[in-house]
């Protein structure tokens, strides 16, 4: 009995020791797999420039900077947004 606690505390211990190495506990956001919201309306709104709906683009790119502030994103977006607020709205598609 004792001997099965002895070596359960053992393993526990170099579990907990290896813990970190596993977990980074500030992972690089560049190097993400999943695809977050801050991804999808940053990505939507390159669609609409794309398009040529300027004004689609600045308001998905003003709630991606409102709701997202932490996204990786978010300075793009701004400087997006400042491009934007320069240029005249087009609604018609590119051609």
């Amino acid at each position: 009995m004792m001997r099965g606690i002895v070596t359960f505390a053992i393993g526990a211990s170099f579990l907990g020791a290896q813990a970190p190495m596993q977990c980074s506990r500030t992972p690089d956001p560049t190097l993400r797999h999943e695809e977050t919201a801050g991804d999808a309306l940053y990505e939507l709104a390159q669609r609409f420039r794309q398009e040529g709906n300027n004004a689609g683009a600045k308001r998905t790119l003003e709630y991606l900077v409102e709701r997202y502030p932490s996204s990786r994103h978010h300075a793009s977006a701004e400087e997006e947004l400042r491009e934007l607020g320069k240029a005249a709205p087009v609604l018609s598609p590119k051609p």
